[in-house]
């Protein structure tokens, strides 16, 4: 933590230089994330600049973790982004937008704090929802992210995978009946749990852990409580800077401060307030009461490398599709 304090501290002080010779006008760092985090950033970032950079405006863009990829790709001009899954963070390394070494520039391999993937259901738990399993029952109706379009989806499946792997001989069936309770398959993480919290579909969300707690909160802990399955992904929300774009446009020391500001004891804090579990070990110690243990995994480990997963489960035709094409034909089948 000292080494990560006096990056911490050089930076700003670089940067404190930087900005004072350009207070004529006002620079905009533009923050390009994934949906579920922009609660997070909206307190972070006037924290940050009242703290370090009264001058520099932040903007946000938020949306589905693939399609924020793919505008960064095709000339959103991020300055910096937040994403769950590293390949993406790499496809903007190879065109030479990020860093090759983005993984080494920042502490703990790029990530400052994580979440876990849960099951949200309503007050009470009326349909008795535990684990895995009973998401496959056919009196419950499963809502998450589309795994095609959502990095959070893809934790979402990989999660139930797992879980069927595990415990039973035919994984295939599993998800097969699981995905025969979907009604409807989200674009990203935060219209699935706005589906499931304020338009009533479904009995039980699946979705990362801060957003299911957010939503319990936002809606009042009276609507809906948070069950954590018996083996669950952990999702890191890995960040980077955008150095092509942040050297065009002279904000490679803010971008660089507001990053390495994410470890600090009072971003990690703010981040346990918006419910992500942190990398610091002294924040960590005080959140057992928040956070409980879980087992959890790392889909990488468990699964392969990114590209072997997209492969495998997610790009067209591949073992989600045929799933979800044997789901739909066996609820014809009933009909």
């Amino acid at each position: 933590m000292k080494k990560i304090a006096s990056i911490l501290a050089l930076s700003l002080l670089i940067g404190g230089i930087f900005w004072s010779e350009s207070t004529e006008q006002k620079s905009v760092l533009l923050n390009v994330s994934y949906d579920v985090i922009r609660d997070f950033y909206k307190e972070y970032n006037p924290q940050f600049r009242q703290a370090f950079a009264p001058d520099l405006m932040i903007s946000q863009s938020h949306g589905g973790a693939s399609k924020q990829v793919l505008a960064v790709l095709n000339g959103l001009p991020a300055d910096v982004v937040t994403l769950t899954q590293s390949n993406d963070v790499d496809a903007l390394a190879k065109k030479g937008l990020v860093a090759q070494n983005w993984r080494k520039v920042l502490p703990n391999g790029a990530v400052p704090f994580g979440s876990v993937m849960v099951l949200l259901v309503k007050k009470g738990n009326p349909k008795q929802i535990k684990d895995w399993a009973d998401l496959t029952r056919a009196d419950v109706r499963v809502v998450f992210a589309n795994p095609k379009t959502s990095a959070n989806g893809r934790f979402a499946y990989l999660s139930a995978l797992a879980y069927a792997e595990q415990h039973t001989s035919d994984s295939q069936a599993f998800m097969v009946n699981l995905l025969k309770n979907v009604p409807v398959l989200e674009a990203g993480a935060r219209s699935a749990s706005i589906a499931f919290t304020q338009r009533n579909i479904g009995d039980v969300l699946i979705a990362p852990e801060n957003e299911a707690a957010l939503a319990a909160k936002t809606l009042g802990n009276e609507s809906f409580e948070v069950v954590y399955p018996s083996l669950t992904a952990y999702t890191p929300v890995y960040v980077a800077e955008v150095t092509k774009n942040t050297a065009q446009d002279g904000l490679h020391q803010q971008a660089y401060a507001y990053l390495t500001h994410l470890w600090s004891e009072q971003a990690q804090q703010l981040a346990v307030e918006n419910f992500f579990r942190p990398t610091n070990a002294k924040v960590l110690e005080k959140t057992t009461a928040l956070f409980p243990n879980v087992n959890s995994f790392d889909v990488n480990e468990t699964f392969g490398d990114w590209n072997k997963i997209n492969q495998t489960y997610f790009v067209d035709n591949a073992r989600f599709d045929r799933e979800y094409i044997a789901a739909q034909q066996a609820k014809e089948g009933v009909k």
